[in-house]
């Protein structure tokens, strides 16, 4: 990917607004939706193959994302922080940031680069950090945005805001643990010492064959877990390996979403249409030693308790610690977090190209990623992203040859 050249040609940015006339108004956030580590912006991309036709995708997008935010328009409002850190969105109507570019490059010469890192994301889209005051979208909204494109009077779905379903109790009060937001763990070697590390982004393939392998590494009554369980702990325990914690008794943990609609919590009464956040940071906790040292169901059947522990009264409990600590970050040393990206459906988002080449983040630094994913050999499988330091990335990947039995430089690449 490093000898492929080519030219982008970036249009100045554009606002987009509603196509017609919206309420002005303040809507609040939930106390979910407004908590600290998610005060952020996750940058995602959508590749499609064209499909023969004369149409301008730029109109075709720009007009279905303009009729969209008709039905979504808080989305086209700016974020705002009023008293004890509350967020809310003023619905102003300004639009959402919409910017045309043209690369001179075929789909296929970028071949297994579509996957996280982008290596040429910040050539086409603008720089950006931060909420407050700058233009929302949400991946709910990418699905309205394909039907409208593709023809459809109104979204399949009506958005439905009932952030107060999730507000903080009067009073509030914590009733569950929530180790997540447990700040007492370990820093990982050289964090915060002397010059910043050398860091390394790289992706690695699980295919259904490697899955299966992980799976012959647990008891058959664990080996129904989800993909998304048995390659995480499997990853948390090649990560803290491969970090090597000089201390077998230093705290460390895996973060993970787990999400809140229906199921464990339906008392929440969330109704379908609800695009607000409503999902829980979920945190197995342990020592280096005893993760490294013991077998893999161990971490494992961590995971599957700490996920079974997220209901109704869990979320409520969630959004009063935010109220109640100021809505603090998650823990962040001593932490591997992840996300399952596999069920968000950008994949299917169907713009009136097809299903998309890919379609998921465009990187994975903050947190690794779950990702579907088929590379140029058609081979199916979970892409997962990770950002190690570089004199880390090489045992890590090392210890996942291991586990998998297979040579670790075919796990270094696509």
């Amino acid at each position: 990917m490093a000898a492929l050249s080519f030219t982008v040609r970036r249009k100045a940015p554009l606002l987009v607004p509603p196509a017609a006339p919206t309420p002005y108004e303040f809507k609040r956030l939930s106390d979910i939706d407004d908590q600290d580590g998610i005060r952020t912006q996750i940058p995602i991309i959508q590749y499609y193959r064209g499909s023969g036709d004369d149409r301008d995708p730029v109109v075709v997008i720009r007009h279905a994302l303009s009729r969209a935010l008709v039905f979504f328009y808080p989305l086209a409002g700016r974020i705002q922080e009023i008293a004890g850190r509350k967020l809310v969105v003023e619905c102003t109507g300004e639009g959402v940031l919409f910017v045309e570019a043209d690369a001179d490059v075929r789909l296929d010469q970028i071949g297994d680069a579509l996957h996280p890192p982008i290596p040429f994301f910040d050539e086409v889209f603008p720089e950006s950090s931060g909420i407050l005051h700058r233009p929302l979208i949400h991946i709910q909204f990418l699905t309205a945005i394909g039907e409208l494109a593709r023809g459809a009077s109104a979204p399949s779905t009506l958005p439905v805001w009932a952030r107060e379903l999730l507000e903080a109790r009067t009073p509030p009060r914590i009733t569950c643990l929530h180790p997540a937001f447990d700040h007492a763990a370990a820093r990982p070697p050289n964090a915060g010492n002397g010059p910043p590390l050398d860091m390394e982004h790289r992706s690695f393939l699980f295919r259904r064959s490697d899955i299966g392998a992980l799976r012959m590494l647990v008891p058959p009554h664990l080996r129904t877990c989800s993909t998304f369980e048995i390659l995480t702990a499997c990853l948390w325990r090649c990560r803290t390996v491969a970090i090597g914690y000089d201390d077998p008794d230093e705290e460390i943990r895996v973060i993970f979403t787990v999400g809140a609609r229906g199921g464990r919590c339906a008392g929440l009464g969330l109704p379908r249409g609800y695009y607000g956040n409503a999902f829980a940071y979920a945190a197995a906790v342990t020592s280096a030693g005893e993760l490294c040292s013991r077998p893999m169901s161990y971490p494992l059947e961590l995971m599957r308790n700490v996920k079974a522990s997220v209901t109704t009264e869990h979320m409520r409990s969630l959004a009063d610690l935010m109220v109640l600590r100021g809505r603090p970050h998650y823990a962040t040393e001593g932490v591997y977090l992840v996300s399952d990206a596999t069920r968000t459906g950008m994949e299917e988002v169907d713009y009136g190209w097809g299903k998309a080449a890919y379609a998921g983040p465009a990187w994975g630094r903050v947190a690794s990623f779950h990702i579907l994913f088929r590379n140029s050999k058609g081979e199916e499988g979970i892409l997962v992203p990770h950002y190690l330091p570089r004199s880390i990335m090489d045992k890590f990947a090392g210890e996942v040859a291991s586990l998998i039995k297979k040579d670790p430089s075919l796990r270094s690449s696509l």
